[in-house]
């Protein structure tokens, strides 16, 4: 018997000197006032600045304002679970999110916990929600290009993969239409996207996941959804959990396609949380610490350097205006982050010329070097037709007689508007983008009415498919001219239309 004790004992012993655990202090406090998904806590002498707070009632937080006796945190999830009195225990973590391929194709709240009603989401991966951006080093040039289907932006404000691009305009100008392109024209090219719905109705996020269903677009696509009945603090947090889980992909040398819709909303959200911890109001009774909000959150974009994978995030952020102006507070914060901006405007879009891009304002500063060669040749006529006529047209109005040069460029400038317009969902391949563009701007539509503009296009790129594919071919080699030439000499044979003296 004495023989087994010692034996036990000498187990236990070596058992404790393997022992090689540590010990995780954890600081508790008291809530004392809760509303508005804002708790000031008692105690939590331990607690960091964006520690993850623990509530008893199973709410978690973030410890936002460190005061001298309490602790400012915001409640995520559901504030009614988190009462006066409930006892609140810092974990010593930072928040993070589920991520990985198992959140593709469905739609998450800002805690990446499932909403679309289809069981829960197996991950085992997480991320922390904020991270540093990548260093200068850890870069490289952006120059693969990120095609969004649509012919003007592909053309004259081009999008290349790690970019930040922002979508600006009014509201109701088709600023979501354009992201949710993108995001369909990115079928079978590999590149996950995350489309970040913040402030906004939950009907309206559930037509954006119908619409990208209908396209087939889910299967390579994460939904966060962060509607206008969430609490401020899941509206603020929204953007950090999408951008975190595109994150995932790039450091795995995917590519990715983040859209943040939008962030004059994400920065409402901020201020209405900061004025509710009592943080000092600036301008317009933003923090002053509003510009960082959203530095630190689309820095995060980038191609990376090949020996970290060559992974790129690329940052569609959507700003809305009031009355068009884009000097306002929040744009120009936004507008100054950015590598450009795709400018839309009213009266294009009421006058029906959609995508409503203004050229003037418009502007991408990666430019050709995220275009396919082919695409380099024509954008640079295409834009500079395009600029001419819109100032030539404001004038032609009126004028009673125009030279023969002017009447030349409003002709071929209306043609100009006319292919440029492009219905939703109806992304264009960029080899039929070239196609197009070089008739319009080569003259090749002059004599071609502007009814029947769309017509041509249709038929014409149905006739390189199925007759000349080789030109097709040419163009994605960087051959344009010739090839196109003798294919639109040829389909201008056939094309049956009523044609018109255009000088």
């Amino acid at each position: 018997m004495s023989t087994d004790i010692k034996h036990l004992t000498e187990r236990i012993k070596a058992r404790i000197l393997e022992y090689e655990g540590h010990v995780v202090p954890h600081s508790t406090g008291v809530v004392l006032t809760v509303g508005d998904g804002i708790a000031r806590v008692s105690g939590l002498s331990g607690a960091v600045l964006g520690e993850k707070l623990q509530f008893s009632g199973g709410a978690s937080g973030i410890a936002f304002n460190l005061n001298e006796d309490t602790v400012g945190a915001v409640v995520l999830g559901d504030t009614r679970a988190v009462k006066e009195g409930d006892r609140v225990t810092s974990t010593g973590e930072v928040l993070q999110v589920p991520v990985g391929a198992s959140l593709v194709g469905r739609v998450v709240n800002s805690l990446g916990e499932p909403v679309d009603g289809r069981g829960p989401v197996h991950s085992t991966e997480t991320r922390p929600v904020e991270s540093p951006s990548p260093g200068i080093s850890e870069r490289q040039p952006v120059r693969t290009p990120l095609h969004t289907g649509l012919k003007a932006i592909d053309s004259m404000v081009p999008i290349g993969r790690g970019q930040r691009e922002l979508i600006i305009g009014d509201r109701e100008t088709g600023k979501t239409s354009i992201a949710i392109d993108a995001i369909v024209n990115q079928k079978g090219t590999g590149v996950i996207c995350v489309y970040v719905a913040i402030g906004v109705k939950a009907s309206s996020v559930a037509r954006t996941v119908q619409a990208l269903r209908d396209a087939g677009a889910m299967d390579h696509t994460i939904v966060v959804s962060a509607p206008s009945s969430e609490p401020a603090p899941m509206q603020y947090l929204a953007p950090f959990s999408g951008c975190a889980m595109a994150e995932y992909f790039m450091y795995r040398g995917g590519d990715t396609l983040v859209v943040y819709d939008d962030l004059v909303r994400h920065a409402m959200a901020y201020r209405a949380m900061s004025l509710l911890l009592r943080r000092p109001p600036g301008r317009e009774a933003y923090p002053g610490d509003i510009f960082y909000l959203h530095s630190r959150l689309l820095e995060r974009s980038a191609k990376l350097a090949d020996a970290l994978g060559g992974g790129s995030m690329t940052a569609l952020p959507i700003a809305q205006t009031l009355a068009g102006d884009i000097s306002a507070y929040i744009p120009t914060n936004i507008i100054s982050i950015t590598d450009g901006q795709i400018y839309l405007e009213s009266d294009l879009f009421f006058a029906g010329v959609r995508p409503a891009i203004n050229v003037g304002l418009s502007v991408s500063r990666v430019g050709g070097s995220a275009q396919t060669a082919g695409m380099r040749k024509v954008a640079g006529r295409l834009r500079l037709e395009l600029a001419q006529y819109r100032e030539l047209a404001a004038f032609a109005r009126f004028a009673t007689d125009l030279d023969r040069s002017t009447r030349r460029r409003l002709v071929r400038g209306e043609r100009i508007v006319e292919v440029l317009k492009q219905p939703r969902f109806r992304p264009m391949p960029v080899e039929h983008q070239v196609a197009v563009i070089y008739a319009a701007v080569s003259g090749y539509l002059d004599r071609v009415p502007v009814r029947a503009v769309r017509r041509f296009e249709d038929e014409f790129i149905d006739f390189l498919v199925r007759e000349h594919p080789e030109v097709v071919k040419a163009i994605q080699a960087g051959d344009v001219a010739g090839p196109l030439d003798r294919a639109l000499s040829e389909f201008d044979k056939h094309f049956v239309s009523e044609r018109e003296e255009p000088y």
